[in-house]
């Protein structure tokens, strides 16, 4: 997959130069330009098909996201009245899903990861899309950093919803608690080793950071540092895919986890924690820093813990040494249709996908939202990446929404210039995060493991489980 490091940078100045915000997991709003193929005609033309399509909706825990999606499916049927929707509480997992597409129970439209694109093409679990996504008026102005990683060999297989770099979110209120003094936006791993230190307290359940240390997402996490040290997960040599994340850059990042849990003591006692446990840790103030995509800890931390946006920062990932690039994953949230949903199914789906993009009652439901939430005594954390190009008329437009409340959440234009996003590998990404986990929790349970031996058996683990069976052209 290509790199997009310099081209992201100019994207989120560009955004910040455009009005201000710009974080994972957000909420768009609309209608207008949304039918990639119009449905009705003359006196002539016969009704529409009746058509019932299941969707993705957001979990009970998301209200705000909830009462957005309801306003949507209102608008939608207004404008296309054949359509049902029903709504689905099946959310992405890949685990699940080779079960839920044999058993035909996928929704017609449900999300997933940046790192399934290909994953799914290739099994047949994603829709081939291109022929709608071509009649779409407004495929051109899709932020292409994000859109193109569902891009496959000309062939369309998802819709971009938004994007984030890793960063790690820091609860300053709790540096000041403690007397320690921030950090750097510029910082190394060493400033967050001895920050985390400094400002944990073990004997009250304090962490200084909470690494995420269960599910996949341990693997995601960890290889943040493997980016920063300058390694890759996997390579093409030879016509094969080739492990190589048990490099000296892997090894390297192994061993500053070792010196998190062991030498700093900065994280949980217990250390086994998934993105939605370490998360909330930070929003109730058990940890001082998490390591995710910015607007999801942000958002619980103003909206469920009660802070103050002063009271939080967000930071690039950490150089491995002064002068090193601030690398981070680039990852986003996609939609995608299900391929054995029936053509009228699939247009329906890609109606409702992309009904809100570009349009104004996009803009105006964003704004009901905003204005909801300030009525609520709530914030709006937007997405660090948007679907559309920040230097796009309608980013402008956007922008100048965000602009006109208080209650929006502003990322510092100083940190979104250090900012380095690295796409996730193109191929079995779930699978090797889910070996590293394995390894992650090794490292945080032993203190006298074998570091290279753990990456060395993972790596051959992932070789012949994974890599060695993948066919390239």
């Amino acid at each position: 997959m290509k790199k997009a490091h310099v081209w992201l940078a100019g994207l989120l100045v560009a955004a910040v130069a455009l009005g201000g915000c710009a974080a994972s997991k957000s909420t768009s709003g609309g209608q207008a330009g949304a039918s990639a193929a119009p449905s009705g005609g003359g006196e002539a033309s016969a009704p529409p098909k009746k058509v019932r399509i299941s969707i993705y909706y957001p979990t009970p825990d998301q209200p705000e996201k909830r009462a957005l999606e309801d306003d949507k499916i209102r608008r939608f049927q207004e404008k296309y009245p054949h359509v049902e929707i029903i709504k689905s509480d099946w959310h992405y997992n890949p685990n699940e899903i080779a079960i839920k597409m044999g058993a035909n129970e996928a929704p017609t439209l449900f999300n997933t990861y940046a790192t399934e694109g290909k994953f799914l093409a290739e099994r047949g679990w994603a829709a081939d899309i291109t022929e709608l996504w071509n009649k779409w008026e407004y495929k051109d102005q899709m932020n292409p950093i994000l859109q193109n990683q569902f891009i496959l060999n000309g062939r369309v297989y998802g819709i971009a919803q938004q994007g984030y770099v890793t960063g790690v979110v820091v609860n300053r209120k709790m540096f000041a608690d403690k007397g320690v003094k921030l950090p750097p936006y510029d910082w190394t791993w060493e400033d967050l080793l001895q920050a985390a230190k400094a400002v944990s307290d073990p004997q009250k359940g304090i962490s200084g950071i909470a690494p995420m240390g269960k599910g996949n997402e341990a693997g995601w996490n960890w290889t943040n540092f493997l980016f920063e040290a300058g390694g890759e997960i996997q390579k093409i040599e030879n016509g094969k895919v080739v492990a190589t994340f048990n490099s000296e850059a892997g090894l390297k990042a192994l061993q500053f986890y070792h010196r998190l849990r062991w030498e700093a003591n900065a994280i949980p006692e217990n250390w086994a924690l998934n993105w939605g446990d370490a998360v909330g840790a930070f929003a109730q103030g058990r940890t001082a820093m998490v390591i995710a995509g910015p607007d999801g800890p942000v958002d619980q931390a103003l909206n469920q813990g009660g802070m103050k946006p002063e009271d939080v920062a967000v930071y690039p990932m950490p150089a491995a040494q002064p002068g090193g690039k601030h690398t981070g994953v680039l990852g986003g949230d996609y939609l995608v249709i299900n391929p054995n949903a029936t053509k009228e199914e699939q247009e329906a789906a890609f109606n409702y996908a992309v009904f809100d993009y570009f349009s104004d009652k996009g803009l105006e439901s964003l704004e009901a939202n905003i204005q909801q939430r300030k009525k609520d005594n709530k914030y709006f954390v937007p997405p660090l990446i948007q679907y559309f190009k920040p230097d796009s008329a309608y980013g402008q437009k956007v922008n100048a929404v965000y602009a006109k409340y208080d209650n929006v959440y502003v990322y510092d234009p100083e940190m979104l210039k250090l900012l380095d996003g690295k796409p996730e590998a193109q191929y079995n990404t779930q699978d090797y995060y889910s070996v590293m986990t394995n390894v992650v929790q090794a490292v945080f349970s032993d203190k006298n493991v074998d570091l290279k031996a753990q990456l060395d058996a993972a790596a051959k683990l992932v070789q012949t489980k994974y890599y060695d069976t993948i066919k390239l052209d």
